[in-house]
């Protein structure tokens, strides 16, 4: 309202006009991903520097730092990377082709360019050790090409979920582990699958729809996870789960309470009256089979020239892992509880019992993370399918035989995605950083043989027990977590209607703008 004649005006001091600057700012989806982008540039550099302090001249007759694995500073930061580890023993530093010269002894060894990580991993590799000459070089490359994978997670994380994207900018995860291993673009890959589907439901300003249709921005989304389970795997993961949102077309069943099992007749009527609900939930199979195939066709083109040239080289990798065990290195449950139970020794029985449950565990944990999803769906409200996606990530990096810590990263932008409680998440981080600045120093220990000190074993213990407890709980926290996701989409039954609008309208051009007959 006008201020009346004769009436000062208030005075605006200089503080309350920044604050007025700044939460204008702070809105503004420009200024936050140029915020995320400087402070990943600095925790990215940070972790190339503390990775550096294990690399460095003199080196060896192959390359490899004299100095390796010890630091020159004492750092709390481990200088430890499997970057700079696999210089050699996968041909790397012979500038070898991955796979189709390699192939695995009796003994577990790769030889040949052959390496433990999917095809896409190991292309990475390759690109990565182009030229270099010492694992300083190879370190140093690798960061380059792996640092614009950390940029595009960090700038979708700011545009999808704004400031809470400071969680993967600005917490020691990314400096620990962004050069640690191959994990930045298998991460990219998942995150830009989210920003696909967002982006595609988002309302289109010329057309008042979404810019893409549900199956068309599926589709893409299943094609960068596809690409995602040639780099590691997980993010193959998903595919089922937003094969089952597009299934349920986005939205909650057309029938209250979606479909039950009936308790009552024979199995025969029991089975037509299912199909009967089925049926009348409309469900778009085609949409589902759509996602399904496109990410399995995707796989299968990325594996072929691989594979064709020595199948050897390519089944190498899988043969490497089915062989590793659940030993010290892995830092899991199974070495420090569950090998208790069955004689303490890292040896064949306690094995083969870890390679029975841990594939057994983990289908359990998809099939459960399933259930829970269909039981939110079920209530009426769409499948959620982000949250059963870190749902089933939680459930295989609970139980898998091997959790390096480098995997925090793959679970972090969920943290982002989704509102989980601040404690759940403030545990997980420091979980994490005692894990990782404890692991390699009692790996140290262990081989030269010193005395144990008790705040390494510690926090060993408490990082590996902590994720463990907190993953189980977090398969069942995300699939009924809510979307932290601030980019505006419309109503699945308001696009149905837009779209059946838009239908009727250009049926009723064509038929208008059709000639009489017998006209010329």
């Amino acid at each position: 309202m006008p201020i009346p004649y004769g009436v000062a005006m208030p005075e605006v001091t200089f503080l309350h006009r920044l604050r007025l600057r700044w939460s204008a700012a702070a809105g503004n989806v420009t200024v936050v991903v140029l915020v995320l982008l400087l402070l990943s540039a600095v925790a990215m550099t940070l972790g190339l520097l503390g990775k550096l302090d294990c690399a460095g001249g003199p080196y060896d007759a192959l390359g490899r730092t004299k100095h390796w694995p010890v630091s020159k500073n004492e750092l709390i930061m481990p200088c430890y990377s499997d970057i700079q580890f696999l210089w050699l023993g996968r041909d790397i530093n012979n500038h070898v082709f991955p796979y189709i010269h390699g192939g695995i002894t009796d003994k577990g060894v790769l030889f040949g360019g052959a390496v433990e990580y999917p095809v896409l991993s190991g292309l990475l590799m390759y690109i990565g050790a182009i030229g270099a000459q010492t694992d300083n070089e190879f370190l140093v490359q690798s960061a380059f090409l792996l640092a614009p994978f950390g940029f595009l997670v960090s700038a979708l994380l700011g545009w999808l979920s704004r400031w809470r994207a400071l969680l993967w900018a600005a917490t020691p995860p990314l400096i620990l582990y962004a050069f640690h291993n191959w994990e930045l673009p298998v991460v990219a890959t998942s995150v830009a699958a989210v920003a696909v589907m967002v982006f595609g439901a988002a309302t289109s300003k010329r057309t008042g729809a979404p810019r893409m249709s549900l199956r068309a921005r599926s589709i893409v989304a299943a094609l960068l996870l596809a690409v995602g389970f040639c780099l590691k795997i997980y993010p193959g993961l998903f595919v089922v789960p937003l094969a089952l949102y597009v299934l349920t077309r986005a939205q909650g069943p057309s029938v209250p309470g979606g479909f039950a099992w009936p308790r009552t007749g024979t199995l025969r009527h029991r089975w037509t009256a299912l199909s009967g609900q089925i049926r009348a939930l409309a469900l778009d199979w085609w949409g589902a089979a759509a996602v399904l195939g496109s990410a399995a066709v995707a796989i299968v083109a990325i594996q072929l020239p691989f594979l064709i040239p020595r199948a050897e080289g390519w089944k190498a990798s899988l043969r490497f892992q089915s062989l590793r065990e659940a030993n010290v290195n892995t830092n899991t449950f199974w070495y420090w509880g569950f090998r208790h139970l069955v004689g303490g020794r890292v040896d064949a029985r306690y094995s083969d019992l870890v390679g029975i449950l841990s594939p057994l565990l983990i289908a359990a944990s998809f099939v459960l993370a399933i259930a829970l999803g269909l039981r939110v769906w079920r209530r009426g409200e769409p499948f959620p399918w982000i949250g059963v996606s870190a749902a089933v990530l939680a459930g295989f990096m609970l139980f898998h035989k091997v959790h390096s810590p480098q995997y925090t990263l793959w679970i972090l932008p969920f943290f982002v995605l989704l509102r989980i409680r601040w404690p759940i998440v403030v545990l997980y981080l420091l979980a994490d950083f005692a894990l990782d600045t404890t692991i390699f120093r009692l790996f140290g220990i262990y081989q030269s043989e010193s005395p144990m000190q008790w705040w390494v074993l510690g926090g060993v213990q408490f990082g590996v027990w902590m994720h463990a407890v907190l993953l189980a709980l977090l398969v069942f926290v995300f699939v009924t977590a809510t979307p932290a996701i601030r980019v505006a989409t419309p109503d699945p039954q308001a696009d149905s209607e837009t779209a059946r609008r838009r239908r009727n309208t250009n049926r009723s051009r064509a038929l208008s703008s059709t000639p009489p007959p017998g006209s010329s």
